[in-house]
């Protein structure tokens, strides 16, 4: 059993394990346990009522945030020719030619994103070793995979938040919704956008309780369960 020291023991005092807390409450709560010396991620965690091993009970799809992520997004693209100048003039960080193909192949992965245009994959599907272990490979579902004209708005939502979100396969997710730092409002507004996202996409083969339940928490702090039912009822401002 892992051992805890006395910060996360003195946060968890704090909290009632038993109780399932209102969305707002625990965004105050989780804000309010965060005091480590950096500025603390903070994730939802999702226990699903789904069976993984069945195709109509995916979860997987794609959020952008309003408030992002609180951190910088390094962004490479794989393209060629008139789309590697457009991915260069729409921000692109790196765009990734023979020789970054080869250095991630050897095990390079000092980005966050990676778009590519279809025409690349033939170039890129070798590196699926390396990148698919890290949720990076492109691919049309978690809409990283983009014709040369979408790149300037791919890397726009990129660099302002998106998250791309899929269950494991016990059934979980775990999904980053911002910093600690960020003010009560906008943690608030980014966590109601990802459980709309996590609602609109209930994969179709799921019977019976969707939603089972819901953690927020710091990176150093302790659990904080939402109430499922009153999660579910929210929906981001129009």
């Amino acid at each position: 059993m892992a051992k805890h020291g006395k910060r996360y023991i003195g946060a968890l005092k704090q909290i009632d394990r038993s109780k399932l807390y209102s969305p707002e409450e625990a965004v105050r709560l989780v804000k309010e346990l965060a005091t480590a010396k950096f500025d603390e991620t903070i994730e939802m965690h999702f226990r699903l009522g789904i069976d993984p091993r069945h195709a109509d009970q995916q979860l997987r799809s794609t959020v952008v945030l309003p408030h992002g992520l609180g951190k910088e997004v390094r962004i490479l693209v794989f393209a060629e020719g008139e789309a590697a100048r457009i991915a260069q003039e729409a921000g692109a960080d790196i765009i990734a030619d023979d020789e970054i193909i080869n250095k991630i192949n050897d095990g390079w992965v000092e980005f966050d994103v990676a778009l590519a245009v279809p025409d690349m994959m033939r170039k890129i599907g070798k590196l699926g070793r390396v990148l698919g272990r890290r949720g990076l490979m492109p691919s049309p579902k978690s809409g990283t995979l983009v014709q040369p004209e979408d790149l300037p708005q791919a890397i726009r939502e990129a660099r302002a938040g998106r998250v791309e979100f899929r269950n494991d396969r016990t059934a979980n997710v775990h999904v980053p919704i911002g910093k600690a730092s960020f003010e009560y409002q906008k943690l608030y507004e980014n966590m109601v956008t990802m459980l709309d996202a996590i609602r609109r996409n209930k994969p179709s083969g799921v019977k019976g309780t969707y939603i089972k339940r819901i953690v927020i928490t710091s990176t150093m702090g302790p659990g904080i369960r939402i109430d499922p039912v009153a999660a579910m009822d929210l929906r981001p401002a129009e």
